[in-house]
């Protein structure tokens, strides 16, 4: 028997606040379960659900796990049949979709490695996190102007509406103020779009249940349910 599908949503910070934007865009039902990453995600329990220890991790209504941004993403085009954050398939339009959400998941995404690990590395010296954060840096600089030159004068990053791609964005950018990596002022059409999407009620309603403050959405949302209810079904289902 399915039911509806139920994303985790990592907090501090997780990328996954985008993907609850782009169920809040879609407007079909889901759950969500928020997750402490510090805590919560490092536990055995968690570890069956995702042995890599990351969020987000999607259960689908017929209870298969699905991890890895990019294949939560294409699971959401595949029900987005009203086309409300992708387009057709093989469209010029849909590739480009694609191509934007590959880069931000990849190369975008990965440039705050170093600054995570500095930031983590309970061993390392002062010396070895200065020199984590200066290369983390100089990484997420040359992301930042990569992504700059691939953007027109839309709105968003694939139109004047939100997409995929503007909510994969949303959920990793902010990390750069976090580590206070780059002046946002450099990128000024970066900024727009992040702006643009961060005042957007889908995003607020995202940020407002990764801090754990009452947040009223579009309704798709049917449930914030305990991670030990979601790890509890999920056991059961695989079990079947």
């Amino acid at each position: 028997m399915t039911s509806e599908p139920t994303l985790t949503s990592g907090f501090p910070l997780g990328s996954s606040a985008g993907l609850v934007a782009a169920f809040e865009w879609l407007g079909k039902p889901y759950r969500l379960t928020r997750v402490d990453m510090l805590g919560e995600m490092r536990t055995d329990a968690f570890k069956r659900l995702n042995g890599r220890v990351e969020t987000p991790v999607l259960i689908t209504g017929e209870g298969r796990v699905l991890t890895e941004t990019m294949a939560i993403a294409l699971w959401l085009e595949a029900r987005d049949t009203e086309r409300r954050i992708t387009f057709e398939p093989g469209t010029p339009e849909a590739d480009r979709l694609h191509q934007y959400v590959a880069f931000l998941n990849t190369g975008f995404t990965g440039a705050f490695t170093p600054l995570w690990v500095a930031l983590e590395a309970e061993d390392a010296s002062e010396e070895e996190r200065e020199t984590l954060r200066k290369f983390g840096r100089g990484f997420v600089a040359k992301r930042h102007q990569q992504l700059e030159a691939m953007i027109g004068d839309s709105n968003y990053l694939l139109g004047d509406k939100p997409t995929l791609a503007d909510a994969v964005l949303a959920g990793v950018a902010r990390w750069a103020d976090f580590h206070e990596a780059i002046d946002p002022r450099d990128y000024p059409r970066i900024l727009a779009v992040r702006q643009r999407v961060e005042a957007d009620p889908a995003f607020r309603f995202a940020v407002a249940v990764e801090d754990g403050r009452p947040a009223i959405g579009s309704g798709a949302m049917k449930g914030l349910v305990p991670l030990a209810d979601v790890l509890r079904e999920t056991s059961a289902a695989l079990a079947a």
